[in-house]
Parts: C-alpha cells; sequence; structure tokens
C-alpha cells in the first residue's frame, strides 16, 4: 500500500486501514525508526491497545509485590545487624 507525503510532512491513511485498527481523529501513534533497516513504523495506540496490555503486570496469588518485598528485606538485614551489634556489646 502507498501514500504520498504532504508539504508538512503530514500522511493519509487509507480509510480501509484506519476502520481495520480503529484510528480516529485525535488517534496517537508511536513512532519507531530503525535506521538500518531505513524503514519508518507508525503504531496506533487504541483503546484495543491499551486492553491488550490490562493486568499483565497483576501479581500472581501469594506472591508479594516488589515493594513489600524490598521492605521486608531491610526489616531482615536491620534484625541481623542489631543482633551482630548485640553479641559485640554495642548498643
Amino acid at each position: 500500500m502507498e501514500t504520498i507525503a504532504r508539504t508538512k510532512g503530514q500522511i493519509v491513511i487509507p480509510s480501509s486501514v484506519r476502520r481495520k485498527f480503529g484510528i480516529q481523529e485525535g488517534t496517537r501513534f508511536k513512532l519507531e525508526v530503525d535506521e538500518e533497516k531505513f524503514e519508518i513504523v507508525l503504531k496506533p495506540i487504541t483503546r484495543e491497545t491499551i486492553k491488550k496490555f490490562r493486568g499483565i503486570l497483576k501479581l500472581k496469588t501469594g506472591t508479594k509485590s516488589p515493594t513489600q518485598q524490598l521492605l521486608d528485606d531491610r526489616k531482615e538485614d536491620l534484625h541481623k545487624e542489631e543482633t551482630k551489634l548485640g553479641k559485640h556489646g554495642i548498643r
């Protein structure tokens, strides 16, 4: 499929492609440039695109969040340090 760049660098995306990908006025795009392949790739950021990624970062049941794991690790480190200092009579 072909399109022509206008004087301000604008291009027209054919209506069949816009319908297929849900592109409407105001749709944002991610622009990827591959200089080695000399390619420009436009990826629409639509509601459907966002819906696809919903929930991919959810934690599995019984798994701690990274923040909670860090807090637990720090508590454990503090306890070890306090125990070590106590053995040496330092308070």
